[in-house]
């Protein structure tokens, strides 16, 4: 788990009616947003999550930098459990569904204690909300870039938003995709997913083909590439101009 800058896009996220605060454990860095202020909860679910998975890491040395999938672990912690299984099914290595499984493990330990909770981490992203939510796409310097959103609606909530790119960020990518935006029931196989289709992407020309190529598994709703001034869209997702 790699460090990184300060994450300028925060102050243009807009929840009026939710309480939104900053949660930072080493590199673990979430905005959260929630009806009542949670941050302490939202804090020791990040300590759980890491405690997990520092401590497999510790034993399972090669869980960190494997960039193939990890076989079955039934003694694996729940969190790890839940990043081996996406990885598998995107067909990557566990740590590239990572941010995308700490954001639903909080999320979903938030939800017990509040109806609406949205948790960001990088730009991975677990929603939970009793109203529809618009998701900007930041796409470097594609004329695209934050000009569109996804469209969430409650009927597909709770829900997973997860991206990757090859030119903003963090994320590892072997593609030059500007974005690849998963949407998915499992945020921790939308982070996998990215990774695995941003990896696809070589050239610009393979954005034409990304709806026959994309991942067919049944827990992934849709998605969005995005190579400088070409995109393509596939599944059950709706986009609007911002």
């Amino acid at each position: 788990m790699s460090k990184y800058g300060e994450r300028t896009y925060r102050k243009r996220i807009s929840s009026d009616d939710l309480v939104s605060f900053h949660v930072s454990v080493k590199e673990t860095d979430l905005w959260v947003s929630s009806d009542v202020k949670l941050e302490k909860e939202a804090r020791d679910l990040v300590l759980n999550c890491r405690r997990q998975l520092e401590a497999y890491i510790h034993s399972h040395p090669g869980f960190s930098t494997s960039l193939l999938p990890w076989p079955e672990d039934p003694y694996a912690p729940a969190l790890v459990k839940e990043m081996i299984e996406a990885a598998r099914k995107a067909g990557v290595g566990p740590m590239a569904s990572v941010a995308g499984a700490i954001a639903q493990y909080v999320g979903a330990g938030l939800l017990s204690l509040s109806e609406q909770v949205i948790v960001e981490n990088g730009g991975d992203i677990f929603l939970k909300a009793n109203r529809a939510l618009t998701v900007s796409i930041l796409a470097g310097s594609s004329p695209f870039s934050e000009r569109i959103g996804l469209v969430i609606p409650v009927r597909q909530m709770p829900l997973g938003v997860c991206s990757s790119s090859a030119t903003v960020g963090h994320s590892m990518s072997m593609g030059i995709a500007d974005a690849v935006c998963i949407v998915s029931t499992s945020a921790a196989l939308a982070d996998g997913a990215a990774t695995a289709l941003g990896n696809r992407i070589k050239r610009k020309s393979d954005v034409s083909e990304i709806a026959s190529r994309a991942i067919d598994v049944k827990e992934i709703l849709g998605g969005v590439v995005i190579v400088e001034d070409t995109m393509a869209t596939w599944g059950d997702i709706e986009l609007v101009e911002l």
